[in-house]
């Protein structure tokens, strides 16, 4: 399975893609977004244009993201829940599934604590998928999503085609 992580910012995305059986993961692409001093709309358009155009290039089954959370500045939150939107209408314009999960569950699931910093994050990703050198702490929340997806969402996955079949 492919998996695109998206860590959302409004000045800087975070990608991740992944091949992954559930068990044993494989680093396959990453980046970061860089949105530069645009204005928010254009930012907007271009993490839809930059993702739209990493789909195409490596074809992502599933994507993750990370969910909002609660931020002491309500300007701060809405622009990076606009972020996400973008990212997530980009992968789903595509047909691509998209899963969500709160930096807690993320930490908890590549770290192996919820409350873990952003540096362990960054070690706990070069540990997994092999990586050398160092990594820029948006790429390794990116790939972060996608482990996490790739070590967790396979009960979500099953629950959600389970639901679809309801319906």
């Amino acid at each position: 399975m492919r998996i695109l992580g998206i860590d959302p910012g409004s000045r800087i995305t975070g990608i991740g893609i992944i091949e992954s059986d559930g068990r044993y993961s494989q680093h396959v692409y990453s980046t970061c977004i860089r949105l530069g001093d645009y204005t928010f709309a254009l930012r907007l358009g271009k993490i839809y244009k930059e993702i739209e155009a990493i789909i195409h290039e490596y074809q992502p089954q599933q994507m993750a993201i990370e969910e909002v959370f609660l931020s002491n500045n309500p300007s701060s939150a809405l622009k990076l829940g606009q972020a996400r939107g973008a990212a997530i209408c980009a992968t789903v314009m595509q047909n691509i599934p998209v899963f969500e999960y709160s930096a807690r569950e993320i930490k908890q699931a590549v770290v192996g604590k919820g409350n873990a910093d952003k540096s362990q994050v960054q070690q706990m990703v070069k540990i997994l998928l092999n990586l050398q050198g160092n990594i820029q702490a948006d790429t390794a929340d990116g790939l972060a999503i996608a482990l996490s997806h790739a070590h967790i969402g396979s009960s979500k996955t099953r629950l959600q085609s389970a639901l679809e079949k309801q319906d």
